[in-house]
């Protein structure tokens, strides 16, 4: 199929390439013309693994193309796809600003009947809404469906390929049987195609949003009741995740979450229940949660050091919001880094694939480090902030050589308190009781120790 792509933002690049990789000839576009002229020399605004390899290969072989004219991508294409940006508005919700501009212009420019395809995130009734508007500006037949992503950041690649369902909202049958033919080489091992309505389609996105990161708040919650009463977090985790009825997945304790989708689609969907005079208090509460959350790490590095960082360094593993990724929108990492800047401390940060995105915020108030074991040097402490693979399986006693004290708050669970105070460290989880050597030697070399 010949296929347009409004937006080369991260859904709308990953859209356009996956489909491109599976035969069709596809035309992205963006306003931006540094952003296209980029992408024409294959420099990718974004990372996630896999993605350049993709778009090289398919730029190359002529079947995925770059422009700034939308009437020009357009012009020969059957499905218009609409992946721009959703930010929340002032009031919380969505901001709808560029789907609206982006329809208008479609409208001006189709001279035949096509089918557009909204991507993006959008709240109840922009399907509709943004049909009405178009019909204003032009006569030409067309149809606007709705086609949420659920591509996760770090693995949107596989997730496009092998997704767990496809979901399409259409008003006509013939809408719905074009957009399976689509999607049908990645359907291949009897995945479900979900035919609904567009209302339903904007709603299950925001829904489905709305459960992970519930989820997410919950564990972190009981993980910090766990942490007051003496309880691992870990060991309850286990001991609720084998049951069929809950399971493991999203129930990992942390410093919350971040990026592009869950904190601003949590708002919009509190923006949604009160333009219609509905209470939204689960879901408030679940913002309220994450937002505290947040703090967690910059509460035990002040109480660790007596409510006083001024002339402590602290180093810093991970800032992007999640592994396997560069984006730091709504990271945890950039709230830990605020409030112990703001209380006097120096700081050290790494991370594999952020350091950049950082910096553009931070300039010279940090001091980034390429690798690691860096970032450790004459630090006071260690904070761990994205559960990166890399932060692991560390050489421990180069860590303790290089840091001035062996201290280190793990805001994602990464080892084993126990055997950190072993090695000689003061070791601080998330939803479990902090251990320091002492502690380790008076278990270990107590009174009753033969006996154990």
């Amino acid at each position: 199929m010949k296929i347009a792509v409004i937006g080369t933002g991260y859904v709308g690049l990953v859209t356009g390439t996956c489909f491109a990789e599976s035969g069709n000839d596809v035309v992205c576009v963006d306003k931006l013309a540094e952003k296209i002229a980029n992408l024409e020399r294959g420099i990718i605004p974004i990372y996630e693994p896999g993605l350049a390899e993709l778009v090289h290969r398919n730029h190359r072989d002529g079947r995925l193309r770059f422009t700034t004219s939308l009437p020009e991508a357009i012009a020969e294409a059957e499905l218009v796809f609409i992946a721009v940006g959703t930010p929340q508005g002032e009031h919380g919700g969505a901001d709808l600003r560029g789907i609206w501009a982006v329809g208008e212009e479609i409208a001006k420019a189709l001279d035949e009947p096509k089918t557009i395809v909204i991507k993006s995130t959008v709240p109840v009734g922009t399907n509709a809404e943004l049909a009405r508007r178009m019909a204003q500006t032009t006569d030409i037949p067309f149809d606007v469906a709705s086609n949420p992503e659920f591509l996760k950041e770090g693995a949107a690649i596989d997730d496009f390929n092998k997704p767990d369902r496809v979901v399409v909202g259409v008003r006509r049958e013939e809408v719905g049987e074009q957009l399976h033919a689509l999607y049908e080489p990645f359907l291949r091992t009897d995945r479900p195609f979900l035919i609904m309505t567009p209302e339903s389609a904007e709603m299950t996105k925001y829904v489905a949003n709305c459960l992970l990161a519930t989820k997410i708040s919950f564990i972190n919650e009981m993980a910090n009741l766990c942490e007051s009463y003496n309880a691992d977090i870990n060991e309850v985790r286990r001991g609720i995740g084998h049951d069929q009825r809950i399971g493991f997945s999203f129930l990992f304790p942390g410093v919350g979450y971040g990026g592009s989708c869950f904190p601003k689609d949590i708002r919009a969907v509190i923006h949604m229940a009160q333009s219609r005079g509905l209470p939204a208090r689960m879901m408030e509460a679940v913002d309220q949660v994450n937002e505290a959350q947040k703090d967690v790490l910059v509460h035990k590095v002040m109480d660790h050091f007596g409510n006083d960082v001024r002339g402590k360094t602290v180093a810093i593993w991970g800032l992007a919001f999640k592994p396997r990724t560069d984006d730091i929108r709504e990271a945890p990492a950039l709230v830990l880094i605020d409030a112990l800047l703001a209380a006097g401390a120096s700081l050290r940060i790494h991370d594999p694939e952020a350091l950049d995105n950082v910096r553009a915020i931070y300039g010279d108030k940090l001091t980034y480090c390429d690798r690691p074991y860096g970032a450790l040097e004459q630090a006071d402490a260690l904070a761990i902030a994205t559960e990166w693979n890399e932060f692991r399986n560390p050489d421990f006693e180069v860590m303790a050589r290089l840091l001035r004290q062996p201290v280190i708050f793990d805001g994602r669970n990464l080892y084993d308190p126990a055997r950190m105070a072993a090695l000689g460290f003061t070791y601080h989880g998330i939803g479990r009781a902090k251990v320091s050597p002492e502690e380790c030697a008076t278990i270990t070399d107590g009174p009753d120790a033969s006996t154990r």
